[in-house]
């Protein structure tokens, strides 16, 4: 008997990968993103160093999980990848030039001296485009007439998406933030946590901001969350969001906790991906299709998570050994210690 002939549903298991896949590049590669977004706002080129220093040997790294998203949506539900690449063409473009150039100059700085501050603007706008866009577009969702999209290319620019991209643009600060405050000494690090602090405050604003916006204008989000029983049950999550945002708060105010504002930036990640979650789940595409109606063929599904099973492992492997290598501080005169 195989899996097949059983009828074992993969969705499930595809849904827990990319599901799982995406919040790791949203974390990983968002604390590096981060990191660059706060680098413009560095005072002097001895501290751009030590904050690109401390990324350096990983950053590359954490966009595996970019490509291992893209490439698991497209080939476990390929209906829903081709309705939603489409609608958002554009902020995708620019979100892939900007990490191009952003990898590009953050080579260059190093071998190319007389331009540095080229490539050290190059870098911190290649960290803040785009994504948040991305993100705000797929809440909204998408134009379709069954499971062809018939919207612009140009429907994703509205003035919720281009809020959420704000809002995702602060979260990475905070990342980036607790980042440099765990892997930095002295007046960096307490550059650092000054600038997170900003960064918490508006990142509490775009939670605020987005958790009013969205039960107003989508149906579909306020009956999930406002309905009986649904509002008792689900309130926990509003109230655990506020309890973590107050020792996050806690932390990025205490000289003695290094650890502290970064998994705090960790945890209100979670709450809010949890959130997301409970607002779109089961639907792949928003208000249009579910997860079981975009998906593949079970053959299809079942060939590709004998490969995707083999590859996780190692992808976690070396992930986890790049940051255990470079686990220390990070100092100006040499590395990391």
């Amino acid at each position: 008997m195989t899996p097949l002939s059983l009828g074992l549903d993969f969705v499930p298991i595809w849904t827990i990968i990319l599901g799982v896949g995406v919040f790791l590049y949203v974390l990983l590669d968002g604390f590096d993103l981060g990191v660059g977004i706060l680098f413009g706002l560095a005072p002097d080129t001895p501290s751009r160093n030590l904050a690109m220093d401390s990324i350096a040997p990983i950053w590359d790294g954490n966009e595996t999980w970019l490509v291992l998203c893209s490439m698991g949506l497209l080939a476990a539900f390929p209906i829903a990848f081709a309705i939603i690449i489409p609608a958002v063409y554009f902020p995708i473009l620019v979100m892939v030039l900007s990490l191009i150039f952003r990898g590009v100059a953050f080579e260059f700085r190093y071998r190319d001296r007389e331009h540095r501050s080229l490539w050290d603007r190059g870098f911190n706008y290649g960290s803040v485009l785009a994504q948040g866009i991305v993100l705000g577009a797929f809440i909204q969702g998408f134009r379709t007439d069954g499971q062809a999209f018939t919207g612009s290319s140009l429907d994703c620019f509205t003035p919720f998406s281009l809020v959420v991209g704000v809002c995702l643009v602060f979260g990475y600060a905070l990342l980036g933030a607790g980042w440099l405050v765990l892997k930095t000494a002295g007046q960096m690090q307490s550059w650092a946590r000054a600038h997170g602090r900003w960064a918490f405050l508006g990142v509490c604003a775009s939670v605020l901001v987005v958790s009013i916006w969205t039960p107003i204008a989508f149906t579909d989000i306020r009956s999930r969350w406002f309905s009986w029983p649904d509002f008792v049950l689900l309130a926990p999550v509003p109230i655990v969001t506020a309890v973590v945002a107050w020792l996050e708060w806690r932390t990025l105010n205490r000289p003695d906790s290094e650890v502290g504002p970064f998994i705090g930036a960790i945890a209100l990640f979670v709450m809010s991906y949890l959130g997301l979650t409970i607002s779109l789940f089961p639907y792949v595409v928003p208000y249009r299709l579910t997860l079981w109606q975009a998906a593949s063929p079970p053959s299809t599904q079942a060939f590709l998570l004998v490969g995707t099973l083999f590859l996780l492992p190692v992808i976690l492997m070396y992930t986890g050994w790049s940051y255990w290598v470079f686990r220390g501080k990070v100092r100006a005169d040499g590395g990391y210690h």
